[in-house]
């Protein structure tokens, strides 16, 4: 019969707090959340098949992740490196994330008090594509990738600009890549059949 395991007491109220805002989280990874949840109720007296049976998951995957929180504390609810999985990004990050896409892009020209059209930074991208938000995001130091931001940004209902092979203008000469001919350009005439009064030789 497997030894019973339980989390180990948090060393400290921060641990605690951090451990519990994680299993109610709603952004965090969805990982984190489940492994915080086994931590939070092992320390409400629940044991490992109670917890497995609750969190829909292996006995075995709890009392290892019990384990590892005994050792390793609040980074032991991640992957160890290596596996080949993608950087986990913390609540302070998600929030970034999410804030910056709800921003005017630096590059996208707004109108000022004088009628002006001027852009913050006119070098910068003038609309938020998941690229854009992948080099604004490793601008601040935030190791994501683009797969990331579009499930972040899914989740919250956050909108993106998908960027297009063209754009648009006021400019009456601007003609936009791929353009059908122009409407003022006639179709060509049939040739003109002759008539029977041509054909009789009159």
């Amino acid at each position: 019969m497997p030894k019973l395991l339980f989390a180990r007491p948090p060393l400290a109220s921060t641990e605690e707090r951090q451990v519990h805002k994680l299993a109610g989280s709603r952004h965090a990874p969805g990982d984190w959340i489940v492994r915080a949840r086994m931590i939070a109720r092992s320390w409400a007296g629940e044991r490992t098949t109670a917890i497995a049976a609750t969190l829909g998951c292996h006995p075995q995957t709890v009392r290892e992740r019990l384990a590892r929180f005994n050792a390793e504390g609040i980074d032991g609810l991640g992957d160890r490196p290596g596996g080949g999985r993608k950087p986990r990004l913390s609540e302070g990050e998600l929030g970034v994330l999410i804030a910056l896409a709800r921003t005017t892009p630096p590059g996208q020209p707004v109108r000022e008090r004088t009628g002006e059209l001027v852009a913050e930074d006119p070098t910068k991208d003038a609309q938020w594509s998941l690229d854009a938000l992948v080099r604004a995001a490793h601008e601040r130091g935030i190791r994501v990738e683009r797969s990331q931001i579009r499930r972040i940004l899914s989740k919250e209902g956050v909108r993106w600009r998908h960027p297009r092979s063209w754009a648009s203008s006021t400019d009456p000469e601007f003609v936009p890549k791929g353009g059908g001919s122009s409407r003022s350009t006639p179709p060509p005439r049939p040739a003109r059949r002759p008539s029977a009064w041509t054909n009789s030789g009159r």
